[in-house]
């Protein structure tokens, strides 16, 4: 079951996954409920060689309460790029709910805090994705992000 959310954010995380390995990869520092953890890309990109580079084993963990919101911190090459958040929470009935997504593109913001609608519900997964903005004709107009590095929190329920 968690991995079909993990698959649900990535097809639903709006951005498009482009042939993608890049030196260094930075890490997201995620916290919650009092508990902190770093996590490396589970993917990260390097457009120029069109290659891509999975560690699904990169993904953190960490128990969380119902109700309470996982915070999220991000090195300077990531805050000054283009990102975005995007998390998967179950309400208190258990029923998977909406992606709630957010864009951060202020280019200065180096923390983001995901907060669950109610007291009851229960986030799961915790997705960062950078992108970087492309065009394939070189017109402006046609530009379109796309990913080149993603980081993922699997939520156990605390």
């Amino acid at each position: 079951m968690r991995r079909s959310r993990v698959v649900a954010l990535l097809a639903a995380g709006g951005f498009a996954v482009a042939g993608c390995s890049a030196p260094g990869p930075a890490e997201v520092t995620f916290f919650a409920d009092g508990h902190t953890i770093r996590v490396a890309p589970i993917t990260q990109c390097d457009l120029k060689a069109g290659q891509c580079a999975p560690n699904p084993e990169a993904a953190g963990s960490l128990k969380v309460r119902p109700g309470r919101p996982v915070q999220i911190s991000v090195p300077g090459d990531i805050a000054e790029s283009l990102w975005k958040v995007t998390a998967q929470y179950v309400n208190s009935k258990g029923e998977l709910q909406p992606l709630m997504e957010n864009i951060v593109t202020s280019r200065d913001r180096y923390a983001y805090t995901v907060t669950p609608p109610s007291k009851d519900d229960q986030i799961q997964v915790v997705e960062i994705a950078q992108a970087s903005v492309v065009t394939r004709t070189g017109n402006p107009e046609d530009a379109e992000p796309i990913i080149t590095a993603l980081w993922s929190l699997q939520v156990q329920p605390g």
